[in-house]
C-alpha cells in the first residue's frame, strides 16, 4: 500500500471503525461508520491519499486515537 500520506489502515467490519495512520504526523485517527463499501474502495484505490481526501475526510466522524501505553505492542 505504497502511499505518501498514509501510512497504514486497518477496518473493523463489526464496529465499522476505520483506522488510518498518517506519514506527516505520524498520528493515528479512527474514522466511525464507514460503510464496508467505502472501505472496499479506498482500499482498491490507485491513490490512497487523494481517495481518502475526497471519499473518507470530512464525510465521517473522526476521534484520535488513544496513544498506546509505553511498552505496549504496537503495529
Amino acid at each position: 500500500m505504497p502511499s505518501s500520506s498514509i501510512r497504514k489502515f486497518d477496518y473493523d467490519p463489526n464496529t465499522r471503525v476505520l483506522s488510518v495512520w498518517f506519514v506527516a504526523s505520524g498520528k493515528h485517527y479512527e474514522f466511525l461508520d464507514v460503510p464496508a463499501e467505502a472501505v472496499a474502495a479506498f482500499k482498491a484505490a490507485f491513490a490512497k491519499g487523494v481517495y481518502f481526501k475526497s471519499h473518507i475526510r470530512n464525510r465521517y466522524a473522526v476521534r484520535l486515537a488513544p496513544a498506546r501505553a509505553a511498552g505496549s505492542s504496537g503495529d
